[in-house]
């Protein structure tokens, strides 16, 4: 048996996609609000009764949103281009050092109803 927690975090961004795509307004910089979902997973400690803090996990989420939010995601060091897979990968490899019970990251655009997630575990 084992438990799973989960907090998540809004941004918003732009992005442009360079590659040969369809839809002409993509390759041209516009922009989204992206919901992201990261989950924990381990047991809890004896002595707290908890799986980690929540202040610290708020604060590790809110060290990486700042990352992202309101940026030209083309320009963020370390993500290779905007999309949600790259999304994924790059919010895990951001938060793996301090939350090594890391198993789970989603992003998602619910306006348009795309969704990635990327497992860990």
């Amino acid at each position: 048996m084992r438990y799973e927690l989960t907090q998540e975090f809004f941004f918003d961004a732009a992005h442009t996609l360079a590659r040969a795509i369809e839809a002409e307004p993509s390759r041209r910089i516009h922009g989204h609000t992206y919901h992201a979902e990261v989950s924990l997973a381990g047991q809890p400690d004896p002595a707290t009764g908890m799986l980690i803090d929540l202040g610290f996990f708020r604060a590790e989420l809110a060290r990486v949103r700042e990352l992202l939010d309101h940026r030209l995601l083309d320009e963020v060091p370390g993500l290779p281009s905007g999309t949600l897979e790259n999304l994924c990968a790059f919010v895990a490899q951001a938060l793996q050092p301090a939350l090594p019970q890391l198993c789970k990251v989603t992003i998602a655009r619910r306006a348009s109803g795309d969704r990635c997630t990327l497992y860990l575990d």
